[in-house]
Order: structure tokens, then C-alpha cells, then sequence
């Protein structure tokens, strides 16, 4: 009972710090910033339990965590928790105003420390026990690399359709589309590169697993630089198939279709 009440004051706490306009104070961009580190400390924290509890049903409480937050701070932050989403709306370039590259930079920083933060305590509540985010049996590298740039680019895709564009956004239902991605990546390729989609993710369970012996910091880099290139490579698709929101905008502002 006494944990539940402490775990209850730390959510009433955090709750003031990313939302003080709701009692009075002005909205800084330090609230941005602790949303987007608790929910990627939320996200990895539940990903690394779950694979440590062996549990049967992985993507789909991994996916639920990563919903809940959305829902929770996505009107603060945007709830990125994962810089290849990060990199995605940055390269899409259509919100420019909202996340300038020094923005984008923070949240990142952000997003790896929430997901450090998260190993460190699955790995300290296993006492010790940590796994290690590799290819799975009887594949390699190239295969694992293969599939998370696929994945990640589905799940960064997605989150540009229907949290960025002003044609397919959903305001409602978003956070369960965004959702979704992780339940189909995980299922689909988790055999295969454990199904990260997410280089704050990549970087925390390797991070875990260098503690415990059984990672190395090759497995950080090489997951993290072809999700990085998936969200890019949504941007770029995105910005083709999305071509219309431009359009639309330019027709509603006189002075841009003059121009």
C-alpha cells in the first residue's frame, strides 16, 4: 500500500510539471521535454519486463504502454518517445514551428535518457538480469537491420498519417493506430531482430545487456542507424503521398497561390 501511495504522488507530481497551465502557470519547454522522458522511460520499462517475464503477449502490452502515453502527453509534447519518429516529423518539414532541429536534438537527448533510466531499473529489479538485444537464431545482421528499417518505417509512416497530415489525421484514434504498428512489428519480426523499431529502445536494452555481459555496443549502433533511416524514408514517402496537404493549405491562403 505504501509503494502504491508513493507511485501516486510521483504521477501527481509529474502530472504538475508537464501540465502547468492547468494550475495557473505559463507552459515552458521543460514540460515537452519530461513528457517525452517519461513516456520513453514508461515504454522501455515495460518492453524490458515483459521480455524478462517471458511473457506471451509482449507486443501487445508493449503496445498498449506506448498508447497510454500517447494519449497521456501527446497534446504536450506530440509523444514522440522514439527518435526515428523524431527524425520523421523533423525530415517531413511540416512542423517546422513546433520542432526546429534544436528541439528535435533535446528530445532525443531526452527519449535515450528516459529509455537508460528504464534499463537500469528492469535490470534492478531482476537483480541483475538483463537479455540481449541481438538477431535471433538463425539470423544475422543483415537480416535483423532489414526488418527494423521496414518496421520502423511502417510505424513512422503511420504516425505522419494520422498525427501530422491535415488530410488523414485522426484526432481520436491516433494513439491506437500508432499503437497497432508495435503489435504488428513485434509479432511479425520479433523472431527475427526482437522488434525494437525504436533506437531509444535499441540503445537502453543494449545498454542493459553490455551490464550484464551479453550485449555489445554493435548492436546499438547498427539497429539504431537503419530505424533513424526508416523514419527518414517515411518522411520522403510521406511527403509524396501527403503532397495534397500542401496543396489544400496553398488553395485556402490567397496569398501563397499568388506566390
Amino acid at each position: 500500500t505504501l509503494c502504491e501511495f508513493v507511485g501516486a504522488t510521483l504521477a501527481s507530481g509529474l502530472f504538475y510539471a508537464v501540465r502547468p497551465q492547468d494550475f495557473g502557470k505559463d507552459k515552458s519547454a521543460g514540460s515537452a521535454l519530461i513528457s517525452e522522458f517519461v513516456g520513453t522511460f514508461v515504454l522501455v520499462l515495460t518492453v524490458g519486463l515483459n521480455v524478462l517475464g517471458s511473457s506471451k503477449a509482449g507486443a501487445y502490452s508493449i503496445a498498449a504502454s506506448l498508447m497510454c502515453m500517447i494519449y497521456a502527453l501527446g497534446d504536450i509534447s506530440g509523444a514522440h518517445f522514439n527518435p526515428a519518429v523524431t527524425i520523421a516529423i523533423l525530415v517531413s518539414g511540416r512542423c517546422e514551428a513546433d520542432l526546429p532541429p534544436a528541439r528535435a536534438g533535446a528530445y532525443m537527448g531526452c527519449q535515450v535518457a528516459g529509455a537508460l533510466l528504464a534499463a537500469g531499473v528492469y535490470t534492478l529489479i531482476y537483480k541483475g538480469e538483463s537479455f540481449a538485444l541481438t538477431p535471433g537464431a538463425q539470423f544475422g545482421y543483415p537480416e535483423a537491420a532489414f526488418v527494423e528499417l521496414i518496421f520502423t518505417f511502417v510505424l513512422c509512416y503511420v504516425v505522419l498519417g494520422v498525427a501530422v497530415s491535415r488530410t488523414t489525421k485522426d484526432i481520436t484514434m491516433f494513439g491506437l493506430a500508432i499503437g497497432a504498428c508495435v503489435t504488428v512489428g513485434g509479432n511479425a519480426i520479433g523472431a527475427i531482430s526482437g522488434g525494437s523499431l525504436n533506437p531509444a529502445v535499441s540503445i537502453g536494452l543494449t545498454a542493459a545487456g553490455m551490464y550484464s555481459g551479453g550485449s555489445t555496443i554493435k548492436s546499438a549502433i547498427i539497429y539504431s542507424l537503419f530505424e533513424l533511416a526508416g523514419g527518414a524514408a517515411a518522411a520522403a514517402t510521406f511527403k509524396a503521398t501527403h503532397a495534397v496537404d500542401l496543396e489544400d493549405a496553398a488553395a485556402k491562403d490567397p496569398l501563397k497561390e499568388a506566390a
